[in-house]
C-alpha cells in the first residue's frame, strides 16, 4: 500500500466511509506482495518516501517481470531496475514500457517526467568511471533531484576540476567517483561546504585490487564532511544523494 493509499483510506475513516477496524484489517495485509520467489515491500515508500528498487543482477526476466507488475498494478510508476543487463532489458521491453541505460545497466519502466529540483554534482575522475557516476546520477534523476554531471576532472589534471568551482560552490551534495587511489573525494571534500559522497571504483592496475585501494584512501580521507559508499556502488551513491538534497531542498 502506497503512501496515496493510505492517506485515502485514513481519509474515508475519517469521514465515516470505512470503519476503523476495516482499516485496521487493510493495514495489516499490506506490509508486501508474497510471489513466492520474492515479497515486494509495498508499504517502503510510506517508511523511506522511496519505493523499493529492484536489484536485477541473479534475477530472470520472468522474475523482474513478475515484480514490476506487481508494483504496477499499486499504480507505481518510474520502476528502477538496476544492474540490468541489455540481453534481460531487450527482453523486458517487449512485454513494458522501458527506458534502459545501457552504460549504466538502470532499466526505467513507466518513467513518468517531473521537475527536478536542487543541486547534486556527480564527478568522476576518469572516462572509464562514468558508468558507475550514472548509475548514481540517474538515480537521483528518477527522484527528483537535479544533476549537474562532471566528468573526467581526476587529480592527474587538476585544472579540469579547479574551471568548475563555480558549479561545485553551488552543489548541496556532491558525489565523488574515482578509481586507481581514489584521491578525488578528498580533493573535493577540501573545496566545498557541503556533504561529499565518495564512491570507491574497480577501475585501476593490479595493486588497486578491483577498487580496494580506492576504498581504503577513501576511507583515510583528512578531509572532512566525506562519507563513503562501497566499491563501484553508483546506486547508493545517487540514493544517499538524492535524501540529502531533498533535505536542503526543504529547508529553502
Amino acid at each position: 500500500m502506497y503512501r496515496d493509499e493510505i492517506l485515502k483510506l485514513l481519509e474515508d475513516v475519517r469521514d465515516g466511509a470505512v470503519a476503523p477496524e476495516e482499516a485496521l484489517t487493510s493495514l495489516k495485509m499490506a506490509p508486501f506482495d508474497d510471489l513466492g520467489y520474492a515479497k515486494v515491500d509495498v508499504q517502503r515508500e510510506v517508511r523511506q518516501g522511496i519505493p523499493e528498487v529492484i536489484y536485477g543482477a541473479g534475477k530472470t526476466t520472468e522474475q523482474i517481470l513478475g515484480i514490476v507488475a506487481s508494483m504496477r498494478g499499486r499504480g507505481r510508476e518510474d520502476i528502477l531496475i538496476t544492474r540490468l543487463s541489455a540481453e534481460a532489458a531487450e527482453v523486458i521491453a517487449r512485454e513494458i514500457p522501458l527506458e534502459y541505460h545501457k552504460e549504466a545497466r538502470i532499466g526505467i519502466a513507466w518513467r513518468r517526467e517531473k521537475e527536478l529540483t536542487g543541486c547534486v554534482v556527480v564527478a568522476c575522475g576518469g572516462t572509464s568511471d562514468i558508468p558507475v557516476c550514472e548509475e548514481a546520477a540517474l538515480t537521483a534523476e528518477l527522484f527528483g533531484n537535479r544533476v549537474v554531471r562532471l566528468y573526467d576532472v581526476g587529480v592527474s589534471g587538476l585544472h579540469r576540476l579547479l574551471s568548475n568551482l563555480e558549479i561545485l560552490a553551488h552543489a548541496r551534495v556532491v558525489v565523488a567517483a574515482a578509481g586507481m587511489e581514489g584521491a578525488l573525494a578528498s580533493v573535493i571534500g577540501g573545496l566545498v561546504d557541503c556533504p561529499v559522497i565518495a564512491v570507491p571504483t574497480s577501475v585501476g592496475y593490479g595493486a588497486n585490487f578491483h577498487g580496494l585501494s580506492a576504498l581504503l584512501s577513501m576511507l583515510n580521507s583528512c578531509a572532512s564532511g566525506v562519507s563513503v559508499v562501497n566499491i563501484d556502488n553508483g546506486f547508493g551513491a545517487g540514493y544517499l544523494a538524492g535524501m540529502i538534497n531533498k533535505i536542503e531542498t526543504a529547508k529553502n
